[in-house]
């Protein structure tokens, strides 16, 4: 006979655990199974150690700009990529760490180590254990697509997972994909001292964008050196030796970048692929991922799909915010929605983008009549104290109703400023509520009713 549960939860990643917890504290029996490491994607070969690594190349990019402000250092600056991964290992290794002992702490919680698969509707197999429980929680996450391209079975290549694993520094690292986890990978390791290349399809970086932050941030990143090759409508991979050719086939440029290592960044595939999901009528998409309503609920009565593999957000954050509406409905009496959440995220270069409601061209698209506003800054006095002026602020809100309908931060402390107008948003306040505050100075955030004061017509 299967083990009964009360509830099971299938992955470990950001929003498993913490459902599995409260779970337990509602006094249910529960399972977490986890099949590889604790943490899933962010904690292993996500946010974790790549902010760790962003972190370790900022200080070698501060310390070669140290004459800049002042600074004399009379030795070239060099990288340790040994003690930089080091470093990586040790944060990765604590957060881990301390997510499992949380849960083997936790009251009514049963943490199962294996790969889980369904056998039946509210039945599950994880190794020679059969389980079963009337809800189940589907927290698998995703993984780096590998692309039909061709070459890639002739060639080594790094994804984000592999690249974790580099203890010394490439000598040329192109990369295929202009998207945010490209870029990231783009600027840390052109910081740690390599030559590094960008190899893009598209006409424009980071296509969801709008053209004048894609063109800002090429700007950027090519003014620390950083190479591109965009319109690559050929891409191909050829071994040469010890290294790695890469077609692109551009208009404009040689039709091969050859490097000593290549990374992949061109997108996710969730992880569903292996889980018996038609055992259990779990319906998917075309893509993989698992069908939900707008409370997570799948095609099954009583199971639930969370985080990165139900195709509904791609960050740690939605996947944080999957849990919060996941239990304050079951537990809370609530009756929260996926739709009710305002999309924010960031790109972590260097400045970063803090991006949250509608781009411009969403709001065009919209037909609202709208207003918005833009703002060099170099108009910020902290920025200028700073010696980091690259970028801009905008923002668009509706004509009528003065709501906030999105807004885009490129500068120093984007990534934190942008919560100023998530805030507003949240509380469906008007703008004007940002400038009866009294902000603090010298800040960026003190900029945001100045911003404002410049609205006008969006064309």
């Amino acid at each position: 006979m299967p083990e009964p549960f009360d509830a099971i939860v299938i992955g470990a990643g950001q929003a498993g655990p913490a459902l599995a917890v409260r779970c337990g504290k509602e006094g249910l029996k529960t399972a977490i199974i986890e099949r590889h490491r604790f943490g899933g994607t962010c904690v292993n070969n996500g946010c974790v150690p790549t902010k760790t690594l962003v972190a370790s190349a900022r200080a070698a990019h501060v310390a070669r700009s140290g004459a800049e402000y002042g600074v004399l250092i009379d030795n070239p600056v060099r990288v340790d990529m040994q003690r930089v991964k080091a470093r990586k290992d040790a944060v990765v290794k604590q957060s881990r760490e301390g997510l499992r002992s949380w849960l083997d702490g936790a009251r009514n919680v049963t943490v199962i180590e294996g790969h889980a698969q369904f056998t039946a509707p509210h039945r599950l197999r994880v190794g020679d254990r059969e389980l079963e429980a009337p809800r189940i929680f589907i927290n698998v996450g995703g993984r780096a697509a590998l692309p039909d391209m061709p070459g890639i079975a002739d060639v080594p290549f790094l994804n984000n997972e592999r690249i974790m694993h580099l203890d010394r520094l490439p000598e040329h690292l192109v990369i295929i994909g202009g998207s945010y986890i490209g870029l990231e990978f783009a600027q840390m390791y052109r910081r740690f001292g390599c030559r590094v290349t960008v190899v893009e399809a598209g006409p424009r970086l980071i296509a969801r964008e709008d053209e004048d932050v894609s063109a800002a941030i090429l700007g950027i990143l090519e003014g620390e050196g950083i190479e591109f090759r965009l319109n690559a409508n050929c891409i191909g991979l050829q071994r040469r030796g010890e290294r790695v050719a890469t077609s692109v086939a551009c208009e404009e440029g040689a039709p091969l970048v050859e490097g000593s290592h290549v990374l992949l960044a061109i997108g996710r595939v969730p992880n569903t692929h292996d889980l018996g999901l038609p055992a259990a009528g779990i319906k998917t998409d075309a893509r993989g991922y698992i069908v939900v309503d707008e409370a997570l609920s799948t095609s099954a009565e009583g199971v639930y799909a969370l985080g990165d593999c139900n195709g509904r957000g791609a960050f740690t954050h939605t996947s944080w915010n999957d849990y919060e509406i996941v239990a304050n409905n079951l537990f809370d009496g609530a009756s929260r929605k996926v739709s009710d959440r305002i999309p924010i995220y960031a790109l972590f270069v260097d400045p970063p983008l803090g991006r949250v409601g509608m781009n411009q061209a969403q709001v065009r698209a919209s037909g609202r009549p709208a207003l918005t506003a833009k703002m060099m800054m170099t108009r910020v006095g902290r920025a200028r104290e700073m010696g980091e002026t690259a970028g801009f602020m905008k923002i668009a809100v509706a004509a009528d109703t003065k709501e906030i309908l999105g807004a885009a931060i490129l500068g120093v402390h984007g990534d934190e400023v942008i919560h100023s107008i998530l805030e507003v948003m949240t509380a469906r306040q008007p703008y004007t509520v940002i400038n009866r505050g009294v902000h603090l100075h010298p800040t960026v955030s003190e900029l945001l009713p100045t911003l404002l004061e410049g609205l006008a017509p969006l064309h």
